[in-house]
């Protein structure tokens, strides 16, 4: 069962104890290793870690477009009480971009060059609707109002390359929204944009979920980005959950190194003259995950148990679940004494 953080809202997505391995000629690439978490209506629930870490991977899966022959794919993903990874293709089709919707990194990679942007938007309404293209087109131009695009009759006739980034995201986002899914998946929705056109893509994207009231899973490697509009973090590492906490605890209260090694590396304009400490070392190979913690050979706290025995993911007495040996008074101990050094302050 998916650790509970006493959210409220309806739950909309269960993920149970997921793998999802894929075997190749040098190994089995183990790219989700035992996920569990939830999702719950009016939530923005943020994953968060660096490339590789099995993020994306989880949520393709949910959605049913990891091809099940190419990968072992084991747990349980519960949406609304159904076991999507127990659907057939055709099921899972009627489910997606009806009720589960998904956004990606490079909205001009996901939109058509060769057409107009509101025939794309048309052919998604109709493609679960039986409505009449006028009607259709209708439910575009509100959708694309809704999200902010100016003079959305003119612009309704557009090809992709006369959008700016930021508009071509707001049209992917308009392209989710035409069926009012319950969940909606955004995968790195700011990465290719200005740091104006992030924040406004953020907004709105906070401005869906409270309008449409929808659950939102934001996949992020920027604590930035998580910091803007989540409320529920998860920190992911070799495909695996290192802590999960509500997004305030995570910020003042980290318990888990990983977790205060993102933290040490994002800069914070506020704090003049503090220093940037990066994480040593890379991810490793998620063929050869190192054995006992997958952090452990970057961590400067590991010890002993670190290297044979992998910590269960659980809360240990700090408020919510992490996957660290350390005791408690340890992890509080070393994250202020961190804390204190980044700030310059004599420990």
């Amino acid at each position: 069962m998916a650790p509970e953080r006493g959210f409220q809202g309806e739950t909309l997505l269960d993920v149970r104890d997921l793998k999802v391995h894929f075997p190749t000629p040098d190994g089995v690439v183990k790219a989700v290793d035992g996920l569990s978490f939830t999702v719950h209506r009016g939530e923005t629930f943020g994953i968060v870690g660096e490339s590789g870490s099995g993020k994306s991977v989880t949520n393709l899966t949910a959605l049913g477009l990891v091809n099940r022959k190419a990968a072992q794919i084991e747990g349980e993903v519960l949406f609304k009480g159904r076991d999507l990874l127990k659907l057939t293709p055709g099921e899972l089709r009627h489910v997606r971009g009806k009720e589960l919707a998904m956004i990606f990194q490079d909205p001009f990679a996901s939109l058509h060059p060769m057409y107009r942007v509101g025939d794309q938007l048309i052919e998604a309404v109709k493609v679960h609707s039986n409505v009449s293209k006028k009607q259709a087109e209708e439910r575009v131009l509100e959708l694309l109002g809704a999200v902010g695009i100016p003079r959305p009759r003119e612009r309704f006739r557009d090809y992709p390359h006369q959008f700016s980034g930021g508009m071509r995201q707001r049209a992917m986002i308009a392209m989710a929204l035409t069926h009012n899914p319950d969940i909606l998946i955004a995968d790195e929705p700011t990465t290719a944009l200005d740091v104006t056109v992030q924040a406004q893509i953020l907004e709105l994207i906070d401005h869906v979920k409270r309008e449409f009231d929808i659950g939102v899973i934001l996949i992020t490697h920027d604590l930035g980005v998580i910091a803007d509009v989540s409320q529920t973090v998860m920190v992911m590492y070799a495909g695996r959950a290192m802590e999960l906490a509500p997004k305030d605890e995570l910020f003042r209260k980290p318990l888990h190194p990983y977790t205060w090694g993102l933290l040490d590396s994002m800069p914070r304009i506020a704090q003049k003259g503090t220093r940037l400490l990066p994480i040593e070392g890379a991810p490793p190979s998620l063929i050869n995950v190192p054995p006992g913690c997958a952090f452990h050979p970057r961590c400067p706290h590991r010890f002993q148990p670190c290297d044979r025995e992998r910590p269960a993911f659980a809360d240990r007495g700090g408020g919510h679940p992490e996957a660290c040996h350390l005791t408690i008074e340890d992890k509080r101990r070393l994250w202020a004494e961190r804390d204190a050094r980044r700030l310059g302050v004599a420990v």
